[in-house]
């Protein structure tokens, strides 16, 4: 199923996605990668603040290519999220509502998933020249010493994801295995 959406977004919006339906978002998104979330782990450790406001936000997993002149970032394709899932059930437990990666993700993380009503989406890796189209504007808002690991906001219109893990806990590429299996 087609879903549009738009970011940051609620319980209840999380709660009607599910696994396998096309989405596209329009908002504000923010990404991080590795070396982002280790800063935000370790300022949650001595009790400092995030530098962003991380409840009913979604974090992408992408580490941009330098822009082109009059576009707003370069290529933008998705990181394997499971690099973040050390990370991932601390930021879910804060509120973060939604994780664009590629790849699987642990058991840990599925259970913070279902724990906190979140979903997790694929963007197609690979494809990153294509996403970037879809962003409108980009922002470095913290590690900026990071370079394009830097945490940005992202101004984003119908960017298009896959549900893999809904806030059921309901995951695409377990079903889909199955289904493959059957055919």
């Amino acid at each position: 199923m087609d879903r549009y959406i738009t970011a940051p977004y609620d319980d209840q919006t999380a709660k009607e996605l599910h696994s396998g339906d096309y989405v596209y978002i329009t908002g504000t998104i923010y990404t991080a990668r590795d070396a982002a979330h280790k800063r935000m782990y370790e300022a949650l450790e001595q009790g400092r603040e995030l530098p962003f406001d991380i409840s009913q936000n979604v974090i992408y997993y992408m580490g941009p290519s330098p822009a082109r002149q009059g576009r707003p970032i370069g290529s933008a394709g998705p990181t394997t999220a499971s690099r973040m899932d050390k990370y991932a059930p601390s930021l879910l437990d804060l509120g973060l509502k939604g994780m664009i990666g590629k790849g699987k993700r642990s058991d840990d993380v599925k259970k913070a998933i279902i724990r906190n009503g979140a979903v997790y989406f694929a963007a197609v890796g690979g494809a990153g020249a294509l996403l970037s189209k879809s962003i409108i504007s980009s922002e470095v808002i913290a590690y900026d010493d990071l370079g394009t690991e830097a945490i940005r906001k992202l101004q984003v219109k119908n960017f298009p994801v896959i549900v893999v893990i809904d806030s059921n806990g309901n995951n695409l590429y377990e079903t889909a295995m199955e289904r493959y299996k059957k055919d």
